[in-house]
C-alpha cells in the first residue's frame, strides 16, 4: 500500500480537531511557529481548547490571533507575557482565560516524557516557589525534588522546511526547538511544510522525526513570518 500523509487542504488537515481538544504548538517566539495551521484552525472554528506552548502569543496573528477570537480557554506556557503580547493579557485580566506557568526546561522535559512513555518525573526546578504548591516533594542526596507529570495532547500543530510524503521530517536550525518532542507526545500531529519530497530523496541521516510521528502533512511554500506580520500590522482575522 502506497503511504502518503500529504493533504491538499486545510479542511483535511483539520478535519479531525473538536471542541475542548489540547493543542501543542511549536515554535520559540516566531521560529518554528506554525501560523498558517493556527489560521486554519479559527476558520476551522473549534473551541474551549487547551493550548501548550513556549508563549502565549504576539500580537493578532497567528496564537494571539486564536486567543483573540476566544476560542483559547488554557494555555500552559513558559512566558505569558512579552512586549509585543495584546490578547492574552486583556483576556486574563480580565478573568476570561486560564494560565499555567511551566519553567521552560520542565515544560520541554514534560512533553519529552510523555512522548517516551514516562509518566513522571522529579526535578529540582521550582522547589520552594508558588509553581510547586499542591505537587508531591521528596528528598534524593538532601536536595529537595517535586514531581511533574508528563503533559500530552491531543494534537501538534508542526512547522518543518522538509518532509517527504511518509512524514519524516527536517527542521530549520532554531525552528527545530519543540517541534520534535510536541510530535512525539501528540496523538495526532498536522505538519506545515515548506517543500514536501518524494521517500527517495530524504538522506536517512537528516531526518529529525521520523514518519511514525507523523499523522499529515501540508505544503505552505512562502510561511508568514510572525514579527513581520506584526511590524506590517497584518490582523487575523
Amino acid at each position: 500500500m502506497l503511504i502518503n500523509k500529504v493533504k491538499t487542504d486545510f479542511s483535511e488537515m483539520l478535519c479531525d480537531v473538536f471542541n475542548g481538544a489540547t493543542i501543542m504548538l511549536g515554535g520559540f517566539g516566531e521560529a518554528g511557529s506554525p501560523i498558517e495551521l493556527i489560521h486554519a484552525l479559527i476558520d476551522h472554528g473549534a473551541k474551549d481548547l487547551t493550548i501548550i506552548a513556549n508563549n502565549a502569543g504576539n500580537g493578532r496573528v497567528g496564537l494571539g490571533a486564536l486567543i483573540g477570537q476566544r476560542q483559547v480557554k488554557k494555555v500552559i506556557c513558559s512566558f505569558a507575557k512579552s512586549a509585543k503580547a495584546i490578547t492574552f493579557p486583556e483576556l486574563y485580566n480580565n478573568g476570561e482565560i486560564e494560565l499555567e506557568v511551566v519553567p521552560q526546561g520542565t515544560l520541554a522535559e514534560r512533553i519529552r516524557a510523555a512522548g517516551s512513555g514516562i509518566p513522571a518525573f522529579y526535578t529540582a526546578t521550582a522547589v520552594g516557589t508558588p509553581l510547586a504548591k499542591g505537587k508531591e516533594e521528596k528528598v534524593f542526596n538532601n536536595k529537595k525534588y517535586i514531581l511533574e507529570e508528563a503533559l500530552s495532547a491531543d494534537f501538534a500543530f508542526i512547522k518543518a522546511d522538509v518532509a517527504d510524503r511518509y512524514g519524516n521530517l527536517t527542521f530549520n536550525k532554531t525552528a527545530r526547538n519543540f517541534n520534535p518532542i510536541m510530535c512525539m507526545a501528540a496523538k495526532q500531529s498536522l505538519i506545515q511544510t515548506k517543500k514536501i519530497i518524494e521517500p527517495d530523496e530524504t538522506n536517512p541521516e537528516h531526518v529529525i522525526t521520523p514518519g511514525i510521528f507523523v499523522q499529515k502533512i501540508i505544503q505552505v511554500e512562502n510561511p508568514i513570518i510572525e514579527s513581520n506580520a506584526i511590524e506590517e500590522g497584518i490582523i487575523y482575522p
